[in-house]
């Protein structure tokens, strides 16, 4: 009996999956409120039933009552999280509360079915975070002093990027945390922040030189600590805001040949980059060493086919490092390539949400901010999953929200608050536009009013 729950969950959840992911894409067409406030409604109607079949189904599988009590605290934290926005925040976007409510649920019930332990640390950061996080969207509204701390931020990142690199041990190849934080994770926030703070006062030849030299110091101190996935994020956000601020072909081009050239002097250079692109140009010929995750990665993959092979039915335990960098692959393999390619869609409209906000702000400061922040999510999702699915070699970063990783969700958790701080920002100017248009529609008519008076 429990084998037939088992099978049949497998379609329900899909179901509700690609349903969910639908409505993600169908409210940005609509205009009708009432609408878009029942999609989201039967959003957080899909996730409620996807947790409870998951859970159910984990639960019979390992019969232990503990999977119960995380469920009841993941529910409590949900409906915790919802009731606060909807009563401090009523301007903020709920649709992007929702997709982070769905990203933590996959992540919550991979990490479940992969080691409860593990679960409850990822519950208990994450709860903290958010509670931290509540005060962040009231911040950005009103500390208009933020746009003046241009050196300030660009000090914090090369400071302990710096202490990193000198202070801290090697784990997994890579120089990474300081006491259990991992602080580049942080660092990505006010990397952007720097960018943003310098670029929106001027984007001259000369500001754009010292923000090459502060993204080079960055970059450069995260390839010497073998930190590469967050190199080549942190790369890729100032590309993508140097060239939004000038609209400069040729510094995009330049910046893209330069990375270019620099790839390939690491890979004579560090003896782990050109492991990692062997493991990714053939990892059957490396099995027994670097190619072992790549190999044991598609074999998951493969392994889950469309459908997949059910929670608990699977072997991700197999894949080394599987809770953090490989977990896309846990989840082709038991939930389904269907599925996973919802999930890739889930991420995408998180991203063209973010990047609808940044097009909608007014203010250079907070355009550049949400653009730099959506470039950063979007090229870590990039990386993450296409590591797993041998499209580019291995980075070493985890995918937002669904990985386990304490700094990695707290600084996702800040991030996503940061970008809600911008969208009840943009509400404001949108209500501002409104109140200017009406006035200049009164004093029209008013006006006009004199002048009949006049002429009679």
């Amino acid at each position: 009996m429990i084998n037939i729950i088992v099978e049949l969950s497998k379609y329900v959840i899909l179901t509700l999956m690609v349903v969910y992911t639908f409505h993600c894409f169908y409210m940005v067409r609509r205009q009708d409120e009432d609408e878009k406030n029942e999609a989201l409604r039967q959003q957080l109607v899909l996730i409620f039933f996807m947790d409870f079949t998951a859970f159910l189904v984990i639960y019979l599988k390992t019969d232990n009552f503990q999977v119960i009590t995380f469920y009841l605290e993941m529910m409590a934290y949900f409906a915790a999280i919802q009731i606060l926005y909807r009563v401090f925040y009523k301007k903020a976007s709920l649709l992007l509360l929702n997709n982070m409510c769905m990203l933590l649920s996959v992540g919550f019930i991979m990490l479940c079915r992969l080691d409860l332990a593990t679960a409850t640390k990822q519950l208990v950061i994450v709860a903290a975070a958010s509670a931290f996080a509540l005060v962040i969207p009231v911040m950005i509204r009103k500390m208009k002093f933020l746009k003046n701390l241009t050196w300030v931020y660009a000090g914090i990142g090369i400071v302990l990027l710096g202490a990193v690199f000198v202070l801290a041990q090697t784990s997994y190849g890579a120089k990474l945390s300081l006491m259990g934080f991992q602080p580049s994770e942080a660092i990505k926030i006010t990397f952007v922040f720097f960018m943003a703070a310098l670029l929106s006062k001027d984007n001259s030849f000369r500001t754009v030189v010292l923000a090459t030299i502060v993204a080079g110091l960055h970059v450069g101190i995260l390839v010497l600590s073998r930190d590469l996935g967050s190199a080549v994020i942190f790369f890729v956000a100032y590309l993508v805001m140097i060239y939004v601020s000038t609209k400069k072909l040729v510094y995009l081009g330049i910046g893209v040949g330069g990375g270019s050239v620099g790839a390939v002097i690491a890979y004579f250079l560090f003896g782990h980059v050109r492991q990692r692109v062997s493991a990714w140009r053939n990892p059957m010929a490396v099995y027994q060493n670097e190619g072992y995750q790549i190999v044991q990665s598609l074999f998951a993959i493969g392994t889950g086919g469309w459908f997949g092979m059910g929670l608990c039915q699977g072997s991700p335990e197999k894949i080394p490092i599987v809770k953090n960098d490989f977990i896309f692959s846990a989840i082709c393999e038991e939930m389904g390539g269907i599925f996973a390619i919802c999930l890739i869609l889930v991420c995408m409209s998180f991203f063209l949400m973010i990047v609808n906000i940044s097009l909608r702000i007014k203010n250079p400061f907070y355009k550049l901010i949400a653009l730099g922040l959506g470039t950063e999510y979007a090229f870590q999702v990039f990386l993450t999953i296409g590591g797993a699915a041998k499209f580019i070699p291995l980075t070493g970063v985890t995918l937002p929200l669904v990985s386990y990783g304490g700094s990695s969700v707290l600084s996702t958790i800040l991030m996503i608050a940061i970008i809600q701080g911008l969208y009840i920002l943009r509400e404001d100017e949108d209500e501002e536009i409104e109140k200017l248009r009406k006035q200049a529609v009164r004093r029209a008519r008013e006006r006009a009013a004199a002048k009949r008076t006049e002429i009679r």
